[in-house]
């Protein structure tokens, strides 16, 4: 055993290697840029170089000139679109803003032009010989630019229903032996997965090919096609891989159906590859935010009292928001709790979903108060957490599935050597660097969408899984390949999956860290299908106890004793009584609540994830603690992070080996979203300065000396036939708050504006 493959401990799959590991360290797996395309045109972007305003006037002569450019495409000449629908309202756009369509400019950035050449090379040249005369308008950047409006979330966005709030909350805060209140800043940050946001379409006919990185491939083959006002069984997408999502690929951007468009006039495929900095304004990004939290307490560190006003910018037309109190509310007991979201508008592109879109930055605020609580209490921040630690929700007064918080925090500071600690800020030093120790809760509420699959198995156990999930990095090929070696009881050798195609039966989008528990729900299901069929030939007297509604958790024995003899007991005479040697199944999957309409919603892309809070009569979250230790110079103030340590509990564990290198990553990206990463606006111009790797910074090996990743076995047989919480998103909430709390530690400092800066320390 290594740290790189976790022993399994009680309801967790084996620590199998990926299914797609040598495809990816050999190059032979194949992105949306790689695929073959028969004589295609390379298309470059023009991007507005201000903020808001419009064009007035294109001077195209000198691009024209260069050689081998074919068409240069603005407004005056672009394909006719149909207006798309906002993805929070459950279709498909990120965003309403539609380039291309006038001569107005709603943000930095914005597509106004795409010049297509015969090589990537003269489009690139073309494009950077377009002039544009514009006439421009004071933009507002962010909070407190001049112009910007404000109003509750609530009302606004569809998907924001509620501000939560029981009981009274002035009144119990008012009565209060301990009181805080703090106020709390996140930046903007941008997703910069590795793969640029390629987009290759060709026709064949009426039929149209998307090569597209994408993480709901569903969603983006029906909004395309509703853009181009055609049926969308004529419209495939297809992505094997996904080069990093994080959120960015979750729903449709506009420069997908213009680059259709061109293609489809143009009678040739088109292949477009933007660069970095283009990434930063035609996709999403997370939005900055503002908290202010109200904390009451007895003395014995009981909460009493707790308020959460967030604040959100979004751009324009757009009212997006994550509303992360929906979740903080909820987290710790409390009896008196209010809250509100509102959303600024400004000039700048959409924001949208961001690796953990609403804990991250909200979670952040709580837990940092909570912290700030601790001592004021003159209280250890575990201890106080244990003492408001509920298995029952106080907003609903729904119980939790299954919470297994504490358990981690237990596990967590063990490891860490909490104990240890000197509690006093600044008390801890290794000559000229003060030590902090930090700490804070996670939790990622525990979402499934309804899924379809279809599974082959033949006589000699190859089986052949198809559905049309996503692999982002995660591991989906490998823990679909586990599931049905598992269930059907073949070698996993045997089991080829086959994902990323919108021609294979549906998968919501992977986002929400729902994938793992509804694909995989999908596929037992299907599975216990096919060896219904075949146990009933071969023994058509037995009773059968693995039926397709049966879950893991409830009943192993049928897929345990599958697994020990390598294949389903008389396969041979299941076959020979069936007189075939191929059976197939086709299945589709919802999770329970999900609405009536989820399997035609399923078919055209639109999301119905259902779970976390959402639940009728329990609530279902994932939980984990995490311990950081960081280093601070008390002379250049330097703030190095030596170690991170995490413990997580998240039901059935698939693969502890993929589930470790997630949670891991997770654990890096919120210390990297704690100390670094910050895209930076300039208030004047509403536009991104640092739009490119240099600049944009995110960590390296050196700045991660050490990551621990606990696993704790948890079974929970409330939540899906998989019994699977999914804990894509769960490292990364949490980490950037006991970042500063152990920098408060070792200084003495309280820091309450993300990223922390160097100036930002005093020692």
């Amino acid at each position: 055993m290594t740290a790189a493959v976790p022993e399994p401990k009680a309801n967790m799959g084996q620590s199998v290697p990926r299914y797609d590991a040598v495809v990816k360290v050999t190059g032979r797996a194949t992105y949306a840029s790689d695929m073959p395309l028969a004589d295609p045109a390379y298309a470059f972007l023009v991007t507005s170089a201000i903020a808001k305003g419009r064009v007035d006037r294109f001077d195209l002569d000198d691009a024209r000139g260069v050689r081998g450019v074919i068409d240069i495409v603005t407004h005056e000449n672009a394909p006719k679109l149909k207006e798309s629908k906002l993805f929070s309202n459950g279709g498909y756009a990120g965003t309403t803003i539609e380039p291309l369509k006038s001569a107005d400019i709603a943000h930095d950035g914005q597509i106004i032009a795409v010049v297509i050449a015969e090589t990537y090379e003269s489009a690139r040249e073309a494009a950077n010989r377009v002039k544009i005369s514009y006439t421009a308008t004071a933009p507002s950047a962010t909070f407190d630019s001049p112009g910007t409006t404000t109003a509750a979330a609530k009302g606004q966005n569809a998907q924001f229903k509620e501000d939560p709030k029981v009981g009274d909350f002035a009144k119990a805060f008012d009565e209060a032996e301990v009181k805080l209140t703090a106020s709390y800043d996140t930046p903007t940050q941008h997703h910069n997965p590795m793969e640029l946001f390629s987009t290759s379409c060709a026709w064949m006919g009426d039929n149209l090919v998307i090569y597209e990185p994408s993480q709901y491939v569903y969603g983006l083959k029906n909004g395309v096609a509703e853009q181009l006002g055609i049926d969308a069984d004529k419209v495939r997408v297809v992505n094997p891989y996904v080069g990093g999502g994080f959120g960015s690929r979750g729903s449709m951007t506009p420069r997908t159906a213009i680059i259709a468009g061109i293609a489809k006039r143009l009678n040739r495929p088109v292949k477009l590859v933007p660069t970095r900095d283009q990434g930063f304004t035609i996709t999403t990004h997370r939005a900055e935010t503002r908290h202010e939290i109200k904390l009451g307490a007895r003395r014995d560190g009981k909460l009493i009292a707790l308020r959460h006003e967030g604040a959100e910018v979004s751009s324009r037309p757009d009212a997006y928001c994550v509303g992360g109190t929906k979740t903080t509310t909820r987290l710790y007991a409390c009896p008196n709790v209010d809250s509100l979201v509102s959303i600024v508008r400004a000039d700048r592109n959409t924001p949208g979903f961001m690796r953990s879109p609403p804990e991250v930055p909200y979670l952040f605020a709580l837990e940092s108060a909570l912290d700030e609580l601790a001592v004021k209490l003159n209280m250890d921040p575990v201890e106080l957490r244990r003492i408001n630690d509920t298995t029952v929700e106080p907003i609903g007064g729904k119980p939790y599935t299954s919470r297994s918080l504490m358990a981690c925090f237990d596990e967590a500071a063990k490891a860490f050597g909490w104990a240890q600690r000197s509690p006093a800020p600044k008390s801890m030093s290794d000559g000229d660097w003060l030590i902090g120790h930090g700490c804070a809760a996670t939790c990622y509420p525990t979402q499934m969408g309804p899924s379809a699959a279809r599974v082959r198995l033949q006589r000699d156990g190859r089986t052949r899984v198809e559905i049309a999930g996503h692999e982002i990095g995660t591991g989906a090929y490998t823990v679909i390949a586990q599931t049905a070696a598992e269930r059907l009881g073949v070698p996993l050798e045997k089991v080829a999956v086959f994902i990323g195609d919108s021609d294979l039966p549906p998968a919501p989008v992977a986002g929400g860290s729902n994938s793992t528990a509804s694909t995989c729900s999908a596929v037992m299901m299907v599975c216990d299908q096919i060896r219904q069929r075949l146990f009933k030939a071969a023994m058509p007297g037995d009773s059968l106890t693995d039926k397709a509604k049966e879950t893991v958790g409830i009943s192993p024995a049928p897929s345990t004793q599958a697994a020990k003899s390598g294949r389903p007991p008389d396969l041979d005479k299941a076959f020979d009584a069936l007189g075939v040697s191929i059976v197939e199944e086709y299945g589709e999957w919802k999770p329970e609540g999900a609405p009536p309409d989820s399997f035609r919603a399923m078919h055209n892309g639109q999301v119905r994830l259902v779970g976390g809070h959402t639940m009728k009569d329990q609530i279902a979250y994932a939980f984990g603690a995490e311990f950081v230790e960081v280093r601070v110079n008390r002379f250049t103030h330097e703030i190095r992070c030596p170690r991170l340590v995490g413990a997580f509990s998240a039901g059935r564990i698939m693969n502890p080996r993929t589930a470790r290198s997630q949670l891991m990553g997770g654990l890096i990206w919120g210390m990297s979203s704690a100390l670094l990463e910050a895209t930076e606006i300039d208030e004047r111009t509403a536009r991104y300065v640092n739009d490119n790797f240099a600049d944009y910074l995110v960590p390296v090996n050196a700045d991660v000396p050490g990551v621990e990743v606990i696993l704790l076995s948890e079974q929970d047989d409330h939540i899906n036939p998989a019994g699977v919480k999914g804990l894509g998103e769960l490292a990364n909430v949490g980490t950037n708050a006991a970042i500063c709390n152990a920098i408060y530690h070792a200084t003495g400092k309280r820091i309450r504006k993300l990223p922390v800066r160097l100036e930002n320390i005093e020692v």
